[in-house]
C-alpha cells in the first residue's frame, strides 16, 4: 500500500508489532526501575519523624521496621544506620540484623549492617542507605 507521495504505508501489521514492541519496552523498563531502583531519601511520609527508640536497637543488631519499610542498625554503641528494609535482589523484607549481618529469608541475600553492602547474593546491590538523627532517645529520619 502506497500513499499520494508514492511513500510506503505501514500495514496494520506493522502498527501492531510496532504498539506490542513498545508496549514491551515500557513493561522491561518498569521491571528494571522497580528492580534497581535507588532512593535517595526514606519514604517522603517518615521524613522527620521518630522511627525508633535507640533503646529499641541493640548493639551489634538491630530491627526491622515494617511500618516504614525501614531497617535500623546499631554496628557499634551509640551508631544507629538506617536502610531500605526491602532486598534488591525480589523485594523481600529482610529480617531483624544480628551479628552484623542483615538476612534477606527469602532466597538467602546477607548485607552489611555498617555499610549496607551486599556480602552475599543472589542480590548484587547494596541495600539503600537512609540519613538519621538522634534527638534524646529517637532515631528520626531525615
Amino acid at each position: 500500500m502506497t500513499s499520494s507521495d508514492g511513500s510506503a504505508m505501514p500495514t496494520r501489521r506493522h502498527v501492531i508489532g510496532a504498539a506490542g514492541a513498545v508496549a514491551c519496552g515500557a513493561a522491561l523498563a518498569g521491571c528494571a526501575t522497580a528492580a534497581g531502583e535507588r532512593t535517595a531519601g526514606p519514604p517522603p511520609a517518615v521524613k522527620g519523624k521518630v522511627v525508633a527508640q535507640t533503646a529499641d536497637i541493640p548493639v551489634g543488631g538491630g530491627k526491622v521496621i515494617h511500618k516504614w519499610k525501614i531497617v535500623i542498625t546499631q554496628p557499634s554503641a551509640g551508631v544507629f544506620k538506617a536502610f531500605n528494609a526491602s532486598c534488591p535482589h525480589k523485594g523481600c523484607a529482610v529480617s531483624n540484623p544480628s551479628e552484623g549481618v542483615i538476612r534477606c529469608p527469602c532466597h538467602g541475600s546477607e548485607f552489611d549492617a555498617v555499610s549496607g553492602k551486599c556480602l552475599k547474593g543472589p542480590a548484587e546491590a547494596p541495600l539503600v542507605e537512609f540519613a538519621l538523627r538522634v534527638e534524646g532517645g529517637g532515631i528520626v529520619m531525615v
